[in-house]
């Protein structure tokens, strides 16, 4: 089985090699692969014209209250024939100034050029504003069955055995909004897997969502396998609006983990759920998360490792400057010591480096 609990770690290349280029670009993607990550992650969200795309939120330029840009991962703000697509909406309780996809048809959206969601911590990566399109869930979908076919091809002709195939990890990306809006996306996403030729429970391939309704809907319609996401706070977005009480806390018990095997074969988590922080914001003692969820037959996957000061425990950092690189490695090293089954990385190579290093020393 590709995933299965025996094999080594996998690596998910986080929305492309997104520490080195803009998120959600085939470049991105691209280079994820050339790094040897083992799966890469595109979030999903839909167009007007009901067109998968790849973007980490329908939003694609969010506004601050007063009206300068908070985040963005296109250039739409400063394009004057979309100035009255801008408007405010609540997506997932949240209300949000922005321009959204599901307003612009793929033909528009593909005027669009993406940019770096993260400038100041990424300044390097914004060189690369302006330089490339959204890309559409085939348009990823026909390069990993590219890269697949030259992988195979290389392998063959030097001798080797054939590699494992690169993997694919969707989200779905606020599905319960989506269908109620008349774009759900569940259906295009498995039509699209089964041209594809992803079938059965050995594909290579994991489709995740924080909302449960979707993924047990995604269970009667494929036997693909799926991943429940939960974050170290809240709760799934259809748990609030349908007002069930259970929190992404409840979902981790024995048994809220025993409901979500009935329909999911993992959970993918904030990190901070397996090990978390010390007061200081040094990494602390782990929990039982990983334990119990083996017990209950899942896969766990932790979200989400980054390089940058920033985003490191206290004392996995380098230095003052939050943009500069920590002890990635050295992070991934203690959260595989403890048992995690795959990792998302926006630094591929890192991750991939620290999987080798523990899976050799093995």
């Amino acid at each position: 089985m590709v995933q299965d609990s025996t094999s080594r770690p996998i690596v998910i290349a986080h929305r492309g090699a997104s520490g080195y280029l803009p998120e959600h670009t085939l470049a991105g993607y691209f280079l994820a692969i050339q790094q040897g990550a083992d799966y890469i992650e595109p979030d999903l969200v839909m167009t007007r014209d009901g067109v998968l795309v790849a973007r980490h939120e329908n939003a694609i330029a969010i506004l601050n209250d007063d009206g300068r840009i908070k985040e963005a991962t296109t250039d739409v703000a400063d394009r004057a024939e979309f100035a009255a697509r801008k408007t405010t909406r609540s997506i997932d309780g949240a209300t949000i100034t922005s321009w959204f996809t599901e307003d612009f048809t793929l033909a528009e959206l593909k005027t669009l050029r993406c940019r770096e969601r993260l400038p100041a911590l990424r300044a390097a990566n914004a060189r690369f504003d302006g330089q490339f399109e959204i890309p559409t869930f085939g348009e990823i979908l026909n390069m990993v069955a590219a890269a697949n076919v030259a992988r195979a091809r290389d392998a063959s002709a030097q001798g080797r055995p054939a590699p494992n195939p690169i993997g694919i990890y969707p989200e779905t990306k606020h599905s319960s909004y989506f269908r109620g809006i008349g774009l759900p996306m569940e259906d295009a996403l498995v039509a699209a897997l089964h041209q594809h030729g992803y079938s059965g429970r050995d594909a290579p391939i994991f489709i995740q969502s924080f909302e449960v309704a979707n993924l047990k809907a995604l269970r009667e319609q494929t036997q693909l396998p799926l991943i429940q996401l939960m974050d170290a706070i809240g709760a799934p977005w259809d748990f609030t609006a349908g007002h069930d009480p259970r929190s992404y806390a409840d979902m981790t018990t024995p048994a809220g983990l025993a409901e979500i095997a009935t329909y999911a074969d993992g959970i993918g988590v904030n990190k901070s759920m397996m090990i978390p922080r010390n007061a200081d914001g040094s990494l602390g003692a782990p929990t039982t998360l990983i334990k119990d969820a083996r017990q209950a037959g899942l896969k766990v996957h932790g979200w989400t490792f980054r390089a940058e000061n920033h985003f490191l425990p206290t004392d996995f950092r380098n230095g003052p400057d939050p943009a500069m690189h920590g002890k990635l490695k050295e992070e991934i090293s203690a959260f595989l010591a403890h048992g995690m089954d795959g990792l998302f990385a926006d630094q591929s190579d890192i991750g991939v480096a620290a999987r080798n290093a523990v899976v050799n020393a093995s």
